[in-house]
């Protein structure tokens, strides 16, 4: 089973505390996220804990995309 991830993500701006979702456009888990937030590419980097990623002069930090297990039972290739 390999695991796959959800295409959308809670960010939080640390300037303000905003909250809002962003659409994930790459990932790869514990390195880098890009995500579209308002048509805005924002590249993340992961510091040990949270992507952490600076657009338009704000500072945004995410947790990441959720984590979708896909199970496969008999007769699934």
């Amino acid at each position: 089973m390999r695991p796959t991830h959800d295409n959308k993500c809670m960010i939080t701006c640390t300037d303000n505390d905003n909250i809002a979702e962003a659409e994930v456009a790459r990932f790869e888990e514990k390195k880098f996220l890009d995500v579209f937030l308002a048509q805005n590419k924002i590249h993340m980097e992961w510091n040990g804990k949270v992507f952490v990623g600076n657009k338009l002069g704000m500072e945004f930090t995410t947790p990441g995309p959720q984590e979708i297990a896909t199970l496969k039972g008999r007769g699934d290739a």
